[in-house]
């Protein structure tokens, strides 16, 4: 979850998500925030993140008609870093100097975690999601080398460098 640096909120629950990205809550004083127009980006239906999000955020509750759907991960990276009430989700590698990440709690304000690497490895960050290969099994023998690296140590510390969460 990103928003604006200029934004003062630094933490949210996932209640407080669902009410923002369902259209209930609307301008950031609700939350603990200035008051000033919520502005919502979503990844377009078609994307797995918008997915995963509906499903572990909003709990299957459709989207605010007044989201903003962009089409790529960097179009909300940039939208949210010009707009000061904006909020948006990304995946971790794209976490740059010109967003604040938040930190979250779904435990209803219990504890809030920060989006770190060690905090996606241990679980403890609620809103991670894994990436999985999928291949017919008919071309195992055509893809093994490939899955093999990707999943040797050489493999994973691209995986690392590139800014993605590694298996271990």
């Amino acid at each position: 979850m990103i928003v604006n640096p200029a934004n003062k909120v630094s933490q949210l629950t996932r209640e407080q998500l669902e009410a923002i990205f369902t259209g209930k809550t609307t301008n950031w004083k609700e939350v603990g925030g200035d008051d000033l127009e919520i502005v919502i980006y979503s990844r377009e239906s078609s994307s797995g993140t918008y997915v995963f999000f509906k499903d572990h955020v909003l709990k299957e509750k459709n989207f605010s008609p007044k989201a903003l759907q962009l089409p790529a991960t960097g179009a909300i990276v940039q939208s949210v870093s010009q707009t000061k009430g904006a909020i948006g989700y990304i995946g971790f590698t794209y976490i740059d100097k010109t967003i604040k990440p938040l930190k979250l709690s779904f435990n209803k304000g219990k504890t809030y975690v920060e989006p770190s690497v060690e905090n996606a490895k241990n679980k403890t960050y609620p809103l991670i999601r894994p990436l999985y290969f999928y291949y017919l099994k008919a071309s195992e023998p055509k893809i093994a080398s490939f899955v093999n690296f990707a999943l040797s140590a050489e493999g994973q510390a691209i995986v690392s460098k590139e800014g993605y969460i590694p298996l271990q």
